[in-house]
């Protein structure tokens, strides 16, 4: 692993500009690195189901040993986005023991830096690259990088059935009869240190609901009226919401609603989620919060119309899993020490899984992301390449 060069691939994936549905300069850029290490890149159809301005990148590397494995990470970053300037300095990093000094790479702080997920990808790339130049014995590898995970993980959502089947035109060092099984897919976009593995990510479910009352003057006949701000306030208030137990959580991020001060509020959109590892969990606090909409209507003389949208499953890996086991081996292999967490967040895993991989999440370090504070140590870039290096080898 070069360390100087992870950093520099690195903080040249900051300089382009991906938010959400504009990829397109980051997808370019990572297909050309892609090609120079010999892997046959494609582009997905999923643009047009995304409304990104390009496909998911789908990669393939024969491999010079059987098996199979691959690394997936994604191309959009949130906003702000536009002239990140990337900073390094040293700082103060404290934990709930230890203070110490570390060397950062940082934005200047009127930006994101977008650690999330470019040091995935920065990291992804310079464990191949090491990799192929050292010549060591590697599986058949496939790189997917994604659109708009940002957005309710849809690039990954827009993939189409059989999208990461090994393509029957390409060489493969894995015998065709075992090409069709789930394989391995390392997802790295996670906080927590390089060696972290989120053994459990959420349920999540969208709540979308119409609340309908009746108009009237408010100062003239309001007894005529029936207020769906109120409607949405009683059932608001009857949910149970915030953290439900360990694994369960429930929010009501937005409501609008009304024309004037003077009117009785006739028509009211609420929008709110519910997650949870586990599905009965999560069914019963959907069926909760529509309960408190119904019933607040029904106490007021209003109407309710409540949708549901799954927008993606949990994905839950045992101590005891294969995978886990081997990220374990490949950890200790480069002086790294395994931690499981889980995740109040969903990640493309959530959906990879039903993709045709055994996708599992990693974490690589980025911390405070999804804001101008966000930073990532020098020394977690270097180590999650190495990590990634050591999970080639210890698959091969």
């Amino acid at each position: 692993m070069n360390p100087d060069r992870v950093l520099d691939s690195f903080l040249e994936m900051v300089a382009i500009e991906s938010p959400s549905w504009h990829e397109a300069p980051m997808a370019a850029y990572c297909a050309e690195k892609l090609a120079e290490m010999g892997f046959t890149v494609t582009f997905d159809a999923s643009a047009a189901e995304t409304g990104s301005d390009t496909g998911n990148l789908i990669a393939h590397l024969p491999g010079t040993v059987p098996g199979r494995i691959g690394f997936s990470a994604h191309l959009d970053t949130v906003k702000p986005c536009a002239g990140i300037e990337a900073v390094i300095e040293q700082r103060h990093i404290c934990d709930d023991v230890t203070c110490r000094m570390g060397e950062v790479v940082c934005s200047a702080g009127e930006t994101i830096l977008s650690a999330d997920d470019k040091a995935g990808i920065a990291a992804i790339f310079e464990g191949l690259r090491s990799v192929l130049e050292s010549g060591t014995p590697r599986p058949d590898i496939t790189v997917l990088l994604t659109t708009c995970e940002e957005q309710s993980l849809l690039g990954a959502g827009a993939l189409a059935e059989g999208a990461l089947a090994w393509p029957e035109n390409l060489p493969a060092a894995t015998p065709e009869a075992e090409r069709d099984g789930r394989f391995p897919l390392f997802v790295l976009d996670a906080d927590g240190a390089p060696g972290t593995i989120i053994m459990g990510a959420p349920y999540h479910w969208t709540l979308r609901a119409r609340i309908e009352g009746r108009a009237a003057h408010a100062g003239v006949e309001p007894e005529e009226g029936v207020s769906a701000i109120q409607i949405a306030a009683v059932a608001v208030a009857a949910m149970p919401l915030g953290r439900i137990d360990e694994c369960t959580t429930a929010n009501v991020g937005r409501i609008e609603g009304g024309v004037a001060v003077n009117i009785v509020p006739a028509v009211v959109t609420l929008m709110g989620e519910c997650r949870s590892l586990y599905e009965d969990r999560v069914l019963a606090q959907r069926d909760a919060m529509t309960r408190a909409l119904e019933e607040a209507a029904a106490r007021f003389g209003g109407q309710v119309e409540v949708a549901w949208e799954l927008d993606y499953p949990a994905v839950v890996h045992e101590p005891g899993d294969a995978i886990v086991a081997h990220l374990e081996a490949a950890a200790a292999t480069c002086g790294l020490e395994s931690r499981h967490a889980t995740s109040g967040g969903g990640a493309d895993a959530n959906i990879l899984g039903m993709k045709g991989a055994d996708a599992i999440t990693l974490g690589i370090g980025m911390t405070n992301f999804h804001s101008v504070d966000e930073y990532i140590e020098v020394a977690d870039l270097q180590n999650m390449a190495r990590y990634v290096e050591a999970i080639i080898a210890e698959y091969a």
